[in-house]
């Protein structure tokens, strides 16, 4: 099956319909020649509602940390954006409920499988990082993203970019001062290969 084939298949996707309050509506952009890949945990509301992954404020911050422009982070022959879990899962107490288990297990792999020019796959926080990082994460998100550079060239794992997060940036000035300039190089080093 052709990478068209099988994000049809995910696009028609009833696994998880009856844990999501507004009904399936999987989210995710991909190309086979895309060489960047984000993962992050599920699509919020708004992306449910447009389509459009990564449209509401988390994704504006996310552009920012990349250094990128809109026109190139929707070029889905450049990148891919594939969330752990493909259908907006509803809204909790704190936020957006965690992403439905089933879905990372049974798409991911075949995704992967093809998507063969990815060489740089950003995980955006802990539920990204706990699919693929597994036993290999650190103890915090923290000290995961502290860690960066043990995960090279393969993975570079971020927090959320979630306007919810502005404790955790505070706490942390070393993310914007260390870790967004090397993602930015990374990042850029991608298109002149």
């Amino acid at each position: 099956m052709n990478l068209e084939s099988l994000l049809d298949q995910i696009r028609a996707c009833r696994v998880c319909e009856a844990h999501l309050p507004l009904g399936p509506k999987p989210v995710l952009r991909a190309a086979a020649n895309a060489h960047l890949m984000i993962v992050g945990q599920a699509p919020g509301r708004r992306a449910h509602e447009t389509g459009i992954p990564w449209n509401d404020p988390s994704g504006d911050r996310l552009r920012l940390w990349l250094n990128m422009s809109r026109e190139m982070f929707y070029n889905e022959q450049r990148i891919a954006i594939i969330p752990t879990a493909f259908c907006y899962p509803g809204t909790g107490a704190n936020g957006d409920l965690p992403p439905c288990p089933e879905c990372a297990p049974l798409w991911h792999p075949q995704l992967r499988a093809r998507l063969p020019q990815v060489r740089l796959t950003l995980l955006v926080g802990s539920h990204a990082q706990a699919y693929y990082l597994g036993r290999h994460r650190k103890k915090t998100l923290r000290a995961t993203v502290q860690a960066w550079q043990e995960y090279q060239p393969e993975f570079f794992p971020l927090p959320h970019p979630s306007p919810r997060n502005q404790r955790w940036f505070k706490l942390n000035p070393w993310f914007e001062q260390d870790v967004l300039p090397a993602l930015r190089r990374r990042v850029d080093a991608l298109w002149q290969a």
